[in-house]
């Protein structure tokens, strides 16, 4: 028998801008009303388009495969999801696929806000393909994973949105199914839960051989959890292949550099109940950066944070570069400080001339007592370093993405 599990063959899909596209049962219904009462549809004045979400589409994904889904925002990663899982029909081409599929597509898809999360799960389970007597089994694993225990008898109406979220992640994650689609739907989630849900996705595809297609804008997850990746641009199948070969591709054609981040609510910010990062930056001659960086401008990385509550604590700042392949080029630690509550500020000096030219990535992480990690904010900052003469580093000869200033002597007997 074939391994493969999913094969997309020239999939298109178009819609009509400026009209209902009818292609779930409730935009169905939403035409027939409209119909029904004697409407039509609302056309753009300036009239009718199509436009192709999708076009011509083709790849295979086989059993054990972990296939990250990248792409910008209205590229047609949720399209061709909801394709593969059967949702929506496709314009042209088929998807062939075999096993059960659980999708995750949206949070609390398949819940009833009126019942209860205890009631969801039977119901939740129910849709994604579970027995009674398989959800009856896996209940408690389920109730466990979500952490929603103490509400489990209350309308999930009432439930936030991360709890949304813990609870359909944890029945479609132990209902073992043969592929899991996974749209973007951990980024609800607080930061220890998104830690276990990837722990979990990366537990699963390795013990069990299950199939996951993962859509993400971290491409620290997308590397960290994914064999290979597709990578789609206007609704085209741009690369696919290898992940760091794609990652390195998507984030090189679409220029992602961050050379700043700043959060003003303390509340909002990344972080959680310890470390609440206020701000990250890259500057060239202690100069903000709006482009790519002279190889010889001297670099400083500075960040700020906020420490809540408790004790003063002896904390220290990691920095490690990587480059766009996900490969580290090196790592530096601040001193150790031992901080109250309060914001707290670092900054790291690279000098001139340091890293080769190339794309870089940076992740901070804070820890206590040198070994409790309290918080990491990867791929927070990304830049270019480009020369703008040559230098003997621009030989082709001894290659490497750094240049340290060694002691480094040459002489002859007299």
């Amino acid at each position: 028998m074939s391994d493969i599990l999913i094969q997309a063959e020239n999939i298109s899909k178009k819609y009509r801008l400026g009209v209902l596209n009818a292609n779930t049962l409730k935009e169905d219904l939403a035409l027939w009303w409209q119909r029904k009462r004697r409407k039509q549809p609302t056309v753009n004045p300036a009239g009718d388009s199509n436009f192709w979400a999708l076009k011509d589409i083709n790849f295979e994904i086989k059993q054990g495969d972990v296939v990250g889904l990248i792409g910008k925002n209205g590229a047609g990663k949720s399209t061709l999801l909801k394709i593969i899982s059967r949702i929506v029909l496709p314009t042209t081409g088929n998807v062939r696929g075999r096993g059960r599929i659980a999708s995750l597509l949206e949070v609390g898809t398949g819940f009833h806000p009126e019942l209860s999360g205890r009631e969801n799960i039977f119901l939740n389970g129910s849709i994604l393909g579970m027995k009674r007597k398989e959800i009856e089994r896996r209940f408690d694993e389920i109730v466990d994973f979500s952490g929603v225990e103490a509400f489990l008898d209350t309308p999930v109406k009432r439930y936030s949105s991360g709890m949304y979220v813990r609870l359909a992640f944890s029945i479609a994650i132990h209902l073992e199914p043969d592929t899991l689609i996974l749209d973007e739907v951990l980024s609800v989630g607080d930061f220890d839960f998104q830690q276990k849900c990837l722990a979990k996705i990366d537990d699963i595809s390795k013990k069990q051989g299950q199939t996951i297609l993962f859509v993400s804008h971290s491409m620290q997850s997308i590397k960290s959890l994914c064999n290979s990746a597709l990578y789609l641009e206007n609704g085209r199948l741009i690369a696919q292949g290898d992940t760091s070969s794609v990652v390195a591709k998507y984030l090189l054609r679409e220029n992602v550099y961050v050379n700043i981040q700043q959060f003003r609510d303390r509340n909002s910010a990344p972080g959680n109940g310890t470390i609440r990062i206020s701000e990250v930056a890259i500057q060239a001659n202690d100069r903000a950066v709006s482009g790519p960086i002279d190889a010889h401008a001297d670099l400083s990385f500075r960040f700020s944070f906020w420490k809540l509550g408790g004790e003063s604590s002896l904390l220290q700042v990691r920095m490690t570069v990587l480059n766009f392949m996900g490969e580290g080029i090196f790592s530096t630690a601040s001193e150790e400080g031992r901080l109250q509550a309060g914001l707290a500020h670092g900054m790291c000096r690279v000098p001139k001339g340091f890293l080769a030219d190339g794309s870089y990535v940076i992740n901070f992480a804070v820890f206590q007592d040198k070994q409790q990690l309290l918080f990491e904010f990867n791929q927070c900052l990304s830049f270019e370093i480009k020369s703008t003469y040559r230098s003997f580093t621009d030989t082709g000869r001894w290659q490497a993405p750094v240049h340290p200033r060694f002691l480094f002597t040459l002489s002859q007997p007299t």
